[in-house]
């Protein structure tokens, strides 16, 4: 598990990046697999979330996920469900709740986890590329100000995604986003190969934050793609021609 220096100071919050170690899943999902959407027994990821409860020193907590789809939704969490056929369908959620602990699921995407200490407000999203340019941590950002959060107080952190260097695309994909803001152009250099381009997601994700006047912001240097021992990666699993890949976990939770 990793901490985030702008979050592990903060009093009455635990949070962590997971990695895929410490989990009880095989092959693909060796081991710390956490999301229901891998096609292996429910029973692996029931026992590898709780096991990650643990680790955040938060066993009692009740963790929730959404059924994410790239969206900028979010959901204000009041109540834990109990199954993932119960999730709403989102990629951020919010609560002022101790005691619900908020996961997101990532594989090259961008985990961002948000606190207002002195609310007693947390959120959590999932950002690829396209939540981001969706706007997704700004929709995070506004429904933790309804319940109280002040933006100044806010500390946020990004965890580990993919890197640069790692991050591919094509002429069409950079376009995309260069038509949303002309400045975007400054996410994206020359890839070795003719034609393509390496995308910086972390950093695109961060200047969005910092744009919205998050002053309080630390940003992982993990590649998930790269550190195939330490992180589940979607891209690094199609290159590999292989049939699945796991779903990390990141959290956060106010305790009671």
């Amino acid at each position: 598990m990793l901490n985030s220096p702008a979050l592990e100071n903060l009093n009455g919050i635990r949070h962590g990046f997971f990695t895929r170690q410490g989990g009880v899943s095989t092959g693909l999902y060796s081991s710390l697999n956490c999301g229901f959407g891998a096609d292996e027994p429910r029973e692996n990821v029931l026992e590898n979330r709780s096991r990650a409860l643990a680790r955040m020193d938060s066993p009692d907590a009740s963790l929730v996920t959404a059924y994410q789809f790239h969206s900028a939704d979010v959901h204000i969490v009041e109540q834990t469900w109990t199954s993932p056929e119960g999730a709403p369908r989102g990629d951020a959620l919010v609560t002022n709740r101790p005691g619900i602990a908020l996961g997101i699921m990532t594989a090259d995407c961008t985990p961002v986890l948000f606190a207002d200490p002195l609310a007693g407000v947390i959120g959590a999203a999932h950002a690829g590329w396209q939540g981001a340019i969706k706007g997704v941590t700004d929709s995070t950002l506004l429904a933790m100000e309804k319940l109280g959060a002040k933006r100044e107080n806010i500390h946020v952190a990004i965890g580990p995604c993919i890197a640069q260097m790692s991050y591919e695309v094509g002429a069409e994909f950079a376009q995309r986003f260069c038509e949303e803001q002309e400045s975007n152009l400054e996410y994206f250099i020359p890839s070795p190969r003719e034609g393509r381009f390496l995308f910086d997601l972390r950093r695109y994700v961060g200047s969005r934050l910092k744009q919205s006047g998050i002053k309080q912001l630390s940003v992982s240097k993990n590649d998930t793609y790269s550190e195939a021992d330490l992180f589940f990666s979607y891209r690094r699993s199609c290159h590999l021609k292989e049939a699945d890949y796991g779903r990390g976990l990141s959290a956060i939770v106010l305790e009671e």
